[in-house]
């Protein structure tokens, strides 16, 4: 077993993390085949019941159903494959457009190196919710232009972050030596930078799924995500809102698969700091 792999594996939060996270990217892409009906299917002679196990419950809908008779669990499940895929998809995205814009700008420094810190700092004045807002009011719905606008709005992050562990790698003795035995700027940065800095990479991406989760779902409840018929968390938790005193558990589920999902992403995220940055490894291993 690879040594990186023998470190994460021991490292609990990864392991609890990473369980979490294929437990929901299982859900999501089962979602047709675990789904006991038709998220979109309606039932007006069976609003609001509740989960299966209590009074006035149906087992033919084990977590209820919402005020147009649909079924919670398979909104539930339908809901994730929303989550997962801005997750997986906006997390890519931003970290391809920050990184690289990152590794360009830490390793040739200079007025390249100030634009891209300048524009930077001017698009992270912006509240970044705020900022996802607007670009989905001029977008429009969809689930494109909600991983566009997330995208668009977190790759500063990547940049920032990624830009300031370029600019320690590449003071290190082995990047100018792998320029004089010829090698070109784009083998240095490819070879030599990028493999330094993609146990940083692959943290920040595990945090941002987390957040692009926390986003979509702020953008479908007040209506700026997906179209009307698609089922996602936070359309539930905003359709349920108006009936939580007397169906609780339409607000209550949906709020726990989104804490749930990004708790797994934040814990996946930390794990993998602490089990493959070189430095706090030694850290570690120096105060145990």
């Amino acid at each position: 077993m690879p040594p990186l792999l023998r470190r994460v594996i021991a490292e609990p939060r990864a392991v609890l993390g990473g369980a979490i996270m294929l437990f929901v990217l299982f859900i999501a892409l089962a979602a047709p085949y675990l789904a006991p009906h038709d998220p979109a299917e309606q039932d007006l002679l069976r609003t609001l019941l509740p989960p299966a196990w209590l009074r006035g419950g149906d087992w033919a809908f084990p977590l209820g159903t919402d005020s147009l008779g649909r079924c919670t669990l398979s909104q539930l499940l339908f809901g994730a494959r929303v989550a997962m895929t801005v997750a997986v998809a906006a997390a890519a995205g931003a970290s391809l457009v920050g990184s690289s814009l990152a590794l360009i700008g830490g390793y040739f420094g200079g007025a390249i190196d100030w634009l891209i810190s300048r524009a930077v700092d001017v698009w992270m004045s912006f509240p970044p919710v705020v900022l996802s807002l607007i670009f989905m009011v001029g977008f429009g719905a969809g689930l494109g232009n909600v991983i566009l606008a997330i995208i668009i709005v977190d790759w500063t992050r990547f940049c920032r972050i990624v830009r300031s562990e370029v600019l320690a790698v590449a003071r290190r003795d082995y990047v100018p030596a792998a320029r004089l035995v010829g090698f070109s700027h784009l083998q240095v940065i490819v070879k030599e930078i990028l493999p330094a800095v993609t146990p940083l990479l692959l943290t920040l991406i595990s945090i941002e799924m987390g957040i692009a989760v926390i986003v979509e779902a702020i953008l479908s409840f007040v209506g700026l995500s997906v179209e009307p018929n698609v089922p996602a968390w936070g359309v539930m938790i905003a359709d349920a809102r108006q009936y939580m005193y007397q169906a609780e558990w339409g607000l209550i589920l949906p709020v726990l698969g989104i804490f749930v999902t990004v708790l797994g992403a934040n814990l996946l995220g930390d794990g993998l700091r602490r089990s493959l940055d070189p430095r706090l490894v030694r850290r570690l291993a120096v105060a145990a």
